[in-house]
């Protein structure tokens, strides 16, 4: 069983930036995969970004790619996800996930552990 808390959420000015963390403890991630996802009032959660916890490939939505970048920190079994130039249309809840198998998807039914979730709001 993996536990996930998400930190770093806040308020920002559009062209802000901010940085979330994801703080996952109860077993190492090696072999898994960590993804980030948002969810904005009355839409589907939308996937944003992915990292292979092994070989740290990493993997963005179109919508923040060049804007956003994920990391991890094996010695702190973290994983971070940077994101820079933000926009009004980036405002929603940010999770962390995690999916046991390895396997990066892009559909929230892929993972199997999730965060309570951080909110980030960006205003214009």
């Amino acid at each position: 069983q993996v536990q996930l808390i998400e930190s770093g959420g806040g308020l920002v000015q559009a062209g802000g930036s901010l940085r979330l963390s994801c703080a996952a403890s109860g077993r190492t991630l090696s072999g898994y995969a960590m993804g980030w996802f948002r969810q904005a009032p009355g839409k589907e959660r939308e996937y944003v970004a992915a990292i292979k916890w092994s070989g740290g490939s990493t993997y963005y939505a179109d919508s923040v790619k060049g804007r956003f970048t994920i990391s991890r920190d094996k010695a702190k079994n973290t994983v971070d996800l940077q994101m820079n130039n933000l926009k009004a249309e980036d405002t929603a809840v940010y999770y962390c996930a995690a999916d046991d198998r390895g396997y990066v998807g892009s559909h929230y039914y892929e993972y199997d552990y999730w965060g309570q979730g951080t909110q980030v709001t960006v205003s214009s």
